[in-house]
């Protein structure tokens, strides 16, 4: 089954249908690219991917262990290299609320970042930095 539908708008710019809910992403090529930059880059999806996915097996590690991460931030910067262009490095920061986690919650939670598909996917050159401020 299709799992994206994917349309070329012009201008460097296309428009993604998520088939199952019919959800709609826009990428734009970035500025420095010759692109509008008036939305997502394709870059950036893969950046956002990376630690959105994070983030979702930090929260079913989460759910199945009675850990309220709710309320929980991440900052994510994608950084760039040249020759070729790609994503060289993505740094994830996770800030949590302060709801006096364990030792061994945050252990518990921080031994999932990086084992969920998307880390597991990318190139091993891509440098992935997951910082977390409890």
């Amino acid at each position: 089954m299709i799992t994206v539908k994917t349309s070329y708008l012009g201008d460097l710019r296309t428009e993604n249908t998520h088939v199952q809910s019919g959800s709609v992403i826009i990428t734009d090529a970035p500025v420095d690219n010759r692109g509008k930059g008036e939305g997502f880059s394709p870059t950036d999806l893969l950046a956002t991917a990376l630690g959105n996915c994070i983030m979702t097996i930090m929260g079913i590690k989460a759910m199945d262990n009675g850990i309220d991460l709710v309320g929980t931030t991440l900052n994510i910067t994608k950084i760039m290299a040249s020759d070729p262009r790609r994503v060289s490095e993505v740094v994830m920061e996770f800030n949590f609320p302060q709801k006096n986690y364990t030792l061994e919650q945050k252990q518990l939670i921080e031994s999932v970042a990086g084992t969920s598909p998307v880390p597991l996917s990318v190139h091993t050159g891509l440098k992935q930095t997951i910082l977390f401020n409890w």
